[in-house]
């Protein structure tokens, strides 16, 4: 029942995307629970799916790619809101 890292890290791609089963959600938070790395790996990929959706939401007919202004607003974002989460 043990999960390495690398399997976390999977499972919590998978379920940011709603592909991961329940059993293994279940892993995922037991793991995280004792591993403060995945932990915080979960919680930035979290706040980056979210900067990303609003960004593809706010420019859903615009252009497909980010400049190079939008990406470090982004990763300002991402510093930002990562450093309210510890």
């Amino acid at each position: 029942m043990k999960l390495t890292c690398d399997e976390a890290t999977t499972i919590c791609d998978k379920s940011q995307y709603n592909e991961a089963s329940f059993l293994e959600k279940i892993k995922l938070q037991l793991h995280i629970l004792l591993c403060k790395k995945c932990g915080d790996y979960s919680k930035q990929n979290g706040i980056m799916s979210k900067c990303y959706e609003k960004k593809r939401a706010y420019d859903s007919d615009k252009k497909k790619c980010l400049c190079k202004e939008d990406k470090k607003a982004m990763e300002n974002n991402l510093k930002e809101n990562y450093n309210t989460t510890k």
